[in-house]
């Protein structure tokens, strides 16, 4: 089995433009917005026995217990083959130091959520519940993704495609 299923890449720039305004009207400059944008870092797994890529934060942010969540784009998308999905946890060491997670727990990428229409697949995040205030600077790791494959039911007969971003399945 070829283990090299997917591609990690940049959002076009008018994406990740979009996606920081929309998650943060009014805060970051054109100028702050290109300097994000072109230090954007692909994940990486840390060794060649790490199962998960690392995502790395765009921006510099701050959770509290008075501030306890953060929804942030990534600007990165992810091509897999069919079959695929990235499934996106927080890193260990933020969830034991600081008690973070996601929101919705587990992040599910279908493979095809690459280039949908509405954000070009634009992987988001959304951490809540620290325990212990922390910080993340820009270029910092934040999340891990493991891609890992999916079956069917026997009797799966479904042949719609996706036409929209996140959580637009059966909307």
């Amino acid at each position: 089995m070829d283990k090299h299923i997917a591609k990690f890449e940049k959002v076009s720039y008018n994406e990740f433009e979009k996606s920081i305004n929309n998650c943060f009207p009014d805060v970051f400059t054109i100028p702050e917005i290109n300097h994000m944008y072109a230090n954007i870092k692909l994940p990486k797994r840390a060794t060649a026995g790490s199962a998960g890529y690392d995502f790395y934060s765009p921006i510099t942010f701050q959770l509290t217990e008075e501030n306890n969540s953060i929804v942030f784009p990534t600007g990165i998308k992810c091509q897999m083959e069919q079959g695929w999905m990235l499934m996106i946890f927080p890193r260990s060491s933020m969830g034991f130091k600081y008690g973070v997670r996601l929101a919705n727990t587990t992040g599910i990428i279908d493979s095809d959520f690459y280039n949908n229409v509405l954000n070009e697949g634009n992987i988001q995040v959304k951490l809540c519940g620290v325990t212990e205030p922390m910080i993340i600077n820009a270029g910092e790791r934040v999340v891990q993704g493991i891609l890992l494959p999916y079956g069917v039911a026997v009797d799966d007969d479904v042949t719609e495609t996706r036409n929209g971003g996140t959580g637009s399945t059966g909307a």
